[in-house]
């Protein structure tokens, strides 16, 4: 079985950051979510993994590398603009050959793992076996509707009135009969091939499709607050260490994880926390649920529940809440009031006093 990886959206809902960086690459708990990808993907027993890139393609090559760290090769698929999820497929055909395949998309963490779907899938190889998880606003989403048995009758992308809360979460796995869907479907009325479509022209062909229900913690990190709720739960498992240099004048609550090179000064961190390689924390509060990236500087400030990107630099601030700073950013002066910052690499902010 080979993986395709789906990484080349253009991340419009994380302007400014992803004006210069792609989304996927975007840290929780101080991981790219596309290397946590890689990670579950890698653990299916897969013998290639081809990622399919957009603009951002030289930066994410730069990240994964050839794939000898995931101990699966890596094959970088070009794809000029979003045209829909079924596009990949097509775009990956000769990639992917006659082989099963599983597809995930490049921004979806699911830490408890399909390791027991892929099997059932081996087992069984229905035309696609679809991965679905209960949500509360079905119609913002390709929804499967089930027999009583399970057996999957239709699927509709972002139902009006959705007759089930079965969501389908952006893993798929497909034997070599889903080409024949793609090459089958057209375009819909937003100009893309729709993934959600293929499945549906297998079901009215009549091939068998599958439905297996993921019920442990899953997280579509395409939107700010999610992957600040995404961070929040990664954090939640950290295993404490200090590898970096903390003064006596300063404590460390909880599950906290101070990198080498870091330094801990006259300051509080309240864990689960992680403080960056070569980051210098100075009589501040850090903490909790806080992902601090490398070679930061904190000074004279309380940053809580966010993620602060590689290089960036807080010092003098109001108390900052459910914030995500970009690379080399800088935060500075003022008192007062709590604030939430959603701001793009190399921004400069000053907060009035």
């Amino acid at each position: 079985m080979k993986a395709l990886v789906l990484s080349g959206g253009s991340g419009a809902r994380f302007r400014p950051l992803s004006h210069s960086m792609p989304k996927q690459l975007l840290p929780v708990a101080n991981r790219p979510v596309l290397e946590l990808v890689l990670e579950t993907v890698s653990g299916l027993g897969v013998t290639e993994i081809g990622v399919v890139v957009g603009r951002w393609g030289p930066d994410i090559r730069t990240a994964l590398g050839d794939g000898r760290r995931f101990g699966v090769p890596i094959t970088y698929l070009h794809q000029d603009q979003p045209r829909g999820l079924a596009d990949c497929v097509r775009l990956a055909r000769s990639f992917l050959g006659d082989d099963d395949f599983v597809m995930y998309l490049g921004d979806n963490v699911l830490p408890d793992g399909v390791a027991d779907i892929a099997a059932d899938f081996r087992v069984h190889r229905p035309a696609a076996q679809i991965v679905v998880h209960k949500v509360s606003d079905p119609q913002e989403f390709g929804v499967a509707e089930l027999d009583p048995h399970g057996t999957v009758l239709r699927v509709v992308e972002k139902p009006a009135r959705p007759r089930s809360d079965l969501a389908m979460i952006g893993v798929y796995f497909f034997t070599a009969a889903v080409h024949e869907a793609v090459a089958a479907i057209e375009a819909s009325t937003r100009g893309e091939l729709e993934i959600t479509d293929a499945v549906q022209w297998l079901l009215a062909s009549g091939a068998h499709v599958r439905a297996s229900v993921y019920d442990g913690y899953w997280k579509d990190t395409g939107q700010v607050d999610d992957l600040l709720d995404c961070n929040r739960r990664m954090l939640a498992d950290l295993t404490p260490g200090v590898a970096g240099d903390v003064d006596p004048d300063s404590i460390l609550a909880g599950q906290v994880v101070v990198e080498p090179g870091a330094r801990v000064v006259r300051s509080r961190i309240e864990g689960p926390t992680v403080i960056g390689a070569g980051t210098l924390v100075e009589d501040s509060t850090v903490g909790p649920f806080t992902a601090v990236g490398p070679d930061c500087v904190l000074r004279r400030c309380n940053v809580a529940d966010s993620v602060v990107l590689a290089g960036a630099t807080i010092s003098a601030v109001p108390p900052l809440a459910r914030s995500l700073i970009g690379r080399a950013a800088t935060v500075s002066a003022g008192d007062g009031l709590a604030h939430r910052l959603v701001i793009g690499d190399d921004t400069r902010i000053e907060l009035a006093a």
